[in-house]
């Protein structure tokens, strides 16, 4: 069964589940990415900062050599991370990353954060993290969104991506980066899962048009390996008796309830794995309707719980105050 997909504003064809390149080990990113094509995923989600986007496109390039796939039949997706947001270095990284990834464009590139940090030459560290010196020094500059957003959307004229986005922007931004867009933001990617379900940030999406992608899926399940304290002391999502039952009665994994549970209200879901039976469930998550009843019981879950904030890890940076 294809993959059903979401119409962006931008014209192009979103597919609604894709595999997120964020925590994937270089040394098994390329085959991860070859054998994920070969499984059936068309969406992947790389960022800069993810450090892997050379692997992830020898992956893309041997599927394309091997006639898994065209390059046409790919949605790429990266991200310009928070130490490249002067206007005058948004072009310059963009193809910097075209070229790790071996492509001559990608599908859609998002801000990947709404701050903007003191420039790290690629040279120097690579990917360069939130610090300046590599270790605990932050170093915020004064570059506003409206600029770099400005030299995004030079981005899809000079035919660099096809679609622009925001990623971890709130409502407020939102808001003003559309008061000045001459191309609107495709796509909002998010942290979603039924701990924080951002129900006026979807509200507010959906009014403008603008698709949304959700990321940590399963909740504290993809922040207790980096030591968060806050996802080792809350509740498994897949051991939960709400996600549970449900799991049993559709015969689904809970991984593919809580996806299910995205995909079906409207949402595009970017998950991962190694495991080949996991990868398969995945991509299967849009075979089956859950009740509006149950939609709602894993909805009522939310308690505003944000695994991804850098005031928690870095304690500065306070984009979510």
């Amino acid at each position: 069964m294809p993959t059903p997909s979401i119409k962006l504003n931008s014209g192009h064809e979103l597919p609604q589940v894709g595999f997120g390149l964020w925590k994937v080990n270089n040394a098994t990113c390329a085959d991860q990415v070859y054998n994920a094509i070969k499984t059936g995923y068309r969406l992947f989600d790389g960022a800069l900062d993810y450090g892997n986007e050379k692997e992830a496109g020898e992956g893309v390039a041997r599927a394309i050599k091997d006639g898994l796939v065209k390059r046409e039949d790919l949605f790429i997706v990266s991200k310009l991370w928070a130490t490249f947001m002067e206007g005058k270095v948004v072009e310059k990284t963009v193809r910097m990353q075209l070229g790790l990834w071996g492509l001559d464009y990608f599908d859609l590139y998002y801000i990947h954060f709404p701050v903007a940090l003191k420039y790290v030459e690629p040279s120097v560290r690579y990917p360069p993290g939130w610090a300046y010196d590599g270790k605990s020094e932050y170093i915020p500059i004064n570059t506003p969104i409206q600029e770099t957003w400005t030299a995004m959307e030079d981005l899809v004229a000079k035919g660099l991506t096809k679609s622009i986005g925001i990623s971890n922007f709130q409502g407020s931004l939102v808001l003003d980066l559309l008061r000045y867009a001459k191309i609107r933001p495709a796509v909002l990617q998010i942290e979603h899962h039924p701990y924080l379900v951002q129900k006026n940030l979807l509200k507010l999406a959906k009014a403008e048009g603008i698709a949304v992608t959700a990321y940590s899926s399963f909740g504290p399940q993809s922040f207790v390996e980096l030591g968060f304290a806050n996802a080792k002391d809350t509740p498994v999502l897949f051991e939960h008796e709400v996600v549970t039952k449900l799991s049993e009665k559709y015969k689904k994994t809970p991984a593919q309830v809580l996806l299910r549970w995205a995909t079906q209200r409207g949402l595009a879901v970017i998950p991962k794995s190694n495991n080949q039976a996991r990868l398969q469930q995945n991509l299967d998550v849009t075979s089956f309707d859950l009740e509006e009843a149950e939609l709602e019981s894993i909805t009522a879950l939310d308690i505003n719980l944000r695994f991804n904030n850098p005031s928690d890890y870095l304690d500065t940076l306070h984009i979510f105050a």
